[in-house]
């Protein structure tokens, strides 16, 4: 499918997307930009970049570096400008005019990649460039070109290669359908509460965004619960009222399921047929390749040695946790009196977590206000870690009004890229929480990093503060990690920058931001009483700490679970779609241990976008293998001294500064000394018993 453009710039209005940004690091003037503009400059950005293309494959001289690789990377940036650009508001702010041409847009796209990555005359002559004397960041461009083009179908014959085509064009329609679909049904499937006295637990301040999330959708003087993309969701902790939170927890998990779904929820969409359709075309692709199953195909070029060894490690960790969630069930029916149901495990997890540690999760809130997690924690940590500064830009604009602007300053008062921060959940915006790049770091081009976070927090009433829960903060920590990796990136050549690395380490660098959260240094720095001031008290952080490991049952067995249905989907060898997704679903978590009563996975098959409409299709596993590394890494801060800049700056070197520039497991081996050791994790999670 290809797009044609049927309208121009509206007149009078100049496309700002069509030539380099003046603003400060190459920002986009969004400002200017009106939908449209994403077209043209998409559609005359295809366009340049293929003319591009044909000079470098038609240039009569023998191939060289600097003819073929370095023209190569150098080619394509009205289209990486635009299309940077409208990804991130397709995330962050998808109104209806964006999701259209999103559906028109992807395919277009896919089709361009394709033809990139299949061109047989770029692939020889980069084949033929003799490498010789050239620096090992050159050598890993030429090689990472040709492993994509091989693992895009660069070998396989004229038939295949064109089948190939047909099911990513395909699989960009339906990824796209299914994101849109997903992002209506979560929207669709938020709760309306009648009056304040049945959501009794909620804080003075959640009741309030409740009230106003209400007004704001035409409900005035009610109160709507929106949901998070996760199944598990956060108010389940403090409300008081067993019904309410059933019917929070039905909508959840019943999203996208459409007439199947439980009465007195609000699924209009049965997207699972489209789940099946997307895993059936997947499985059809990885089959042309001479794979099996679309999960070999996925891990083939990846950290991981083989799918074996990710399907093995998922097998071992499964039991332990199932068991240790297990003991973790007890202890909550005992302390409510009864067996609890699904949507009762996070009030009485919480009680059990008070009872036995001191610790209410409802309670602390107060103490995580947004501004001063961030000012003070987050951009506190980097300081002194890497030495940066960050200093709000009121006088630049992102692509939405909640987005805030920082320039980044390095050690030595130099600028480093801009970061924005888009904290607060609206009915356009993806759920969940992510980083993606707006322009990536590449010395080749001169080009600085801007980088985005998004969250999805709930908007406050006006004048109020916006107080996190801990996991709030931990995602905070967690996302400003990946910002981290593209902002500190040095590298010569765009393609290797930032977090363009496999997705199975992605993960790792921004696992590791997490630590700081709870470092002493860091949270007497933040965790201070949003009204009074008052720091956090020690007794507090102390009970923090010691119940750190409570829960991880749940956690892990919620996030295997996920996995687990992961591969599951992606193991079939059937080209056919599955014809009962859900009963599939059942199937697959019954069989990898994990089907466990009161523990849905941490996404099911209605609302996995991570899979079925982004990269982590046959990946999901990433995290935890990522947690491997990660876990490693915070062993060695802590055996070196902590939070110092002399630490800071061997990580940034050999590890953040790096991106795909080297093998990545090398760059660790760089950083750590040695290959990384499961032990740390399973003492983690509590799996080592």
């Amino acid at each position: 499918m290809t797009t044609t453009s049927t309208t121009s710039t509206p007149v009078g209005q100049h496309n700002p997307l069509l030539t380099t940004s003046a603003l400060p690091y190459g920002l986009p003037d969004f400002v200017g930009i009106v939908p449209e503009h994403y077209r043209e400059a998409i559609e005359a950005g295809i366009e340049a970049h293929r003319g591009e293309i044909e000079l470098i494959v038609a240039n009569p001289e023998p191939a060289t570096v600097e003819n073929t690789l370095v023209r190569l990377e150098s080619s394509g940036q009205l289209l990486r400008r635009a299309a940077l650009a409208f990804f991130t508001v397709q995330l962050a702010d998808a109104t209806p005019d964006i999701m259209d041409l999103a559906a028109a847009l992807k395919p277009a796209l896919q089709a361009h990649e394709d033809d990139v990555a299949l061109n047989r005359g770029l692939y020889e002559r980069i084949r033929a460039i003799d490498l010789t004397d050239a620096d090992d960041e050159t050598r890993r461009l030429a090689e990472d070109y040709l492993t994509d083009a091989a693992h895009r179908g660069i070998e396989l014959d004229a038939a295949a290669q064109q089948r190939v085509r047909e099911i990513n064009t395909q699989l960009a329609e339906l990824t796209t359908e299914f994101s849109a679909l997903v992002q209506q049904e979560g929207n669709a499937a938020a709760v309306l509460f009648e009056d304040a006295e049945e959501l009794d637990g909620l804080g003075e301040d959640d009741l309030a965004a409740a009230a106003q999330a209400a007004t704001d959708a035409g409900h005035p003087g009610k109160y709507l619960i929106t949901l998070i993309l996760p199944s598990n969701q956060p108010v389940l902790a403090t409300l008081t009222s067993s019904d309410a939170r059933r019917r929070i927890h039905t909508a959840s998990v019943n999203r996208g399921l459409g007439e199947r779904a439980q009465a007195g929820t609000s699924s209009r969409t049965d997207v699972t047929p489209i789940a099946a359709r997307i895993a059936a075309l997947r499985a059809a692709k990885a089959q042309l390749f001479g794979h099996v199953n679309y999960a070999e195909y996925a891990v083939e070029d990846q950290t991981a040695p083989d799918y074996a060894s990710v399907r093995a490690m998922l097998e071992r960790l499964a039991p332990a946790a199932v068991r240790n969630a297990g003991t973790e069930r007890d202890a909550l029916a005992e302390a409510a009196g009864a067996p609890v149901e699904a949507w009762d495990w996070s009030y009485w997890s919480d009680a059990v977590r008070r009872d036995r540690y001191g610790v209410d999760g409802a309670a602390l809130r107060p103490w995580f206000e947004l501004d001063r997690v961030l000012t003070d924690g987050v951009f506190f940590a980097a300081n002194q870690l890497y030495g940066l500064t960050f200093t709000e830009r009121e006088d630049l604009t992102g692509y939405h009004p909640d987005v805030r602007v920082w320039e980044v300053h390095d050690a030595d008062g130099s600028g480093l890229g801009l970061f924005l921060g888009d904290y607060w959940t609206r009915p356009t915006k993806n759920g969940g929480a992510w980083m993606n790049p707006i322009v990536e770091q590449s010395r080749l081009l001169g080009h600085r990093p801007v980088v985005v976070n998004n969250l999805n927090i709930s908007k406050p009433a006006p004048d109020e503060p916006t107080l996190l829960t801990l996991d709030e903060v931990t995602t905070c920590f967690h996302e400003f990690g990946h910002a981290l990796h593209g902002l500190l990136s040095d590298v010569q050549y765009r393609r290797l920058s930032g977090t363009d690395v496999p997705r199975d380490f992605v993960e790792y660098p921004s696992q590791v931001n997490e630590m700081w959260m709870l470092w002493p240094e860091v949270l007497a720095n933040y965790a201070r009483h949003h009204r009074t001031g008052e720091p956090l008290p020690a007794e507090t952080v102390e009970k923090l700490l010691a119940a750190q490991q409570w829960g991880e049952g749940f956690a892990t067995t919620e996030y295997l679970g996920a996995a687990l249905l992961d591969l599951a989907w992606h193991e079939q060898t059937g080209t056919e779609p599955v014809t009962d997704p859900l009963a599939f679903e059942q199937q697959a978590l019954a069989q990898a241990g994990v089907a466990v009563d009161a523990i849905p996975p941490r996404y099911r098959t209605g609302y996995f976008k991570h899979i079925f409409a982004s990269e982590y299709a046959a990946g999901y596993y990433s995290y935890i293998w990522s947690e491997v590394l990660d876990a490693d890494t915070v062993e060695w801060f802590r055996e070196n001294g902590g939070l110092t800049r002399q630490n800071g700056d061997t990580f940034r070197r050999e590890l953040l500064g790096r991106g795909n520039s080297r093998d990545p497991l090398a760059s660790f081996r760089a950083f750590r000394g040695r290959d990384a050791e499961v032990a740390p994790l399973l003492t983690r999670r509590g799996l080592d018993r």
